[in-house]
């Protein structure tokens, strides 16, 4: 799909605005939207056992290269960490905003390193207006274009990148470790409030030292540098490849266009089958139409919730997408390379572009 093609349709705005309060009320009245607290102490003391065990294997195997296996694993519990912390942003841990704050903020700067104000404020715009353009920060032109209007205007190296961005994409998610944990320093120093930079700039400091300090303590330099290198590249990887099917390739809506909230988050979202293993593995965000219509929903609730989402659809006459994971991979990489085309210059060969030669 093109930017252009992927245009919102129009439902009645009385008829999806009823539609959802009917919705919302069965949800409740179901007591889906409960706190599950022995599910995230639970999921909590996993972690740190993984964590633990993580960091035993790594004093275990000494000056080896086999260090290198601990720092993928250790991406991966990074990885987990920072979708509890996700879930604590919105509010879904506890039922006090305060404790939810201080495990999100715990969660995000000190274990993950990542900015948990910034994270706030980016993902709490998505949530407004998914796939909205001029709202969704998700969808702003960087490195990757999301729409051929914006493929257009890139130059220079970004244009050699957006030209084939589809092919590109996985392979340029290993270094979005280092750009979330940059863009944490960055926004800390130059938009962080004061009270901001002492905690959550602390935090991430102290990420660093407990993280960086050991590694070049005990281990070669190359090997440390190696390390860090594999984690920072699983960590991106994972990150990347468990947010981005949500919407990638989903409706693209126009600035100006008024769209009901069940239809924008419905239209905009697309889930991911698996049942409870996925659900561990993408850290809930398989759900993420349910997620997007009630995101202070507990985990554990949003797989009953998707049955009542779906008959809710279908008796509203609204599109419920859902595909595998390896499927949405492959409709993200189409669509990254559709939009790539925008970049294309006028005597580049269309058949040879859709081949990615």
């Amino acid at each position: 799909m093109t930017s252009n093609q992927s245009a919102t349709p129009a439902f009645p705005l009385n008829h999806m605005t009823r539609s959802f309060s009917e919705l919302a009320a069965t949800v409740r009245d179901t007591g889906l939207l409960k706190r599950s607290y022995v599910f995230y102490a639970s999921f909590f003391a996993a972690l740190l056992v993984a964590l633990a065990a993580v960091i035993t294997g790594m004093v275990l195997i000494g000056e080896s290269w086999f260090q290198l296996i601990m720092a993928a694993a250790l991406g991966v519990v990074f990885t987990q960490f920072a979708f509890l912390g996700h879930e604590a942003s919105h509010r879904t841990v506890f039922r006090s905003g305060k404790a939810n704050d201080i495990l999100g903020k715990v969660m995000s700067t000190f274990v993950v390193g990542m900015s948990y104000q910034w994270w706030m404020s980016k993902h709490s715009r998505h949530h407004a207006n998914p796939n909205t353009i001029g709202k969704d920060p998700d969808i702003n032109p960087d490195v990757i274009m999301f729409r051929q209007e914006d493929a257009v205007h890139a130059k220079g190296l970004i244009k050699q990148i957006v030209k084939r961005q589809g092919w590109l994409f996985f392979p340029l998610l290993t270094l979005e470790g280092l750009n979330l944990h940059k863009t944490a320093f960055v926004s800390l120093i130059t938009r962080g409030t004061p009270r901001e930079r002492w905690t959550e700039l602390t935090g991430v400091v102290m990420h660093f030292v407990v993280y960086l300090v050991p590694l070049f303590l005990f281990l070669p330099v190359g090997m440390a540098f190696a390390f860090i290198g594999v984690q920072m590249a699983v960590f991106g990887v994972y990150m990347g490849a468990s947010f981005a099917p949500n919407h990638k390739g989903m409706a693209i809506i126009a600035e100006d266009q008024k769209v009901d909230f069940l239809s924008k988050q419905v239209l905009t979202s697309r889930n991911i089958r698996g049942g409870w293993p996925m659900t561990i593995f993408m850290g809930g965000l398989n759900f993420q139409i349910e997620h997007h219509l009630f995101p202070n929903m507990a985990r554990p609730h949003l797989f009953r919730t998707r049955e009542i989402v779906r008959e809710a659809c279908a008796a509203a006459d609204l599109p419920y997408t859902e595909e595998n994971l390896f499927r949405s991979y492959g409709i993200i990489v189409q669509y990254l390379n559709t939009v790539g085309l925008g970049a294309r210059d006028p005597f580049d060969c269309p058949e040879r572009v859709a081949m990615g030669r």
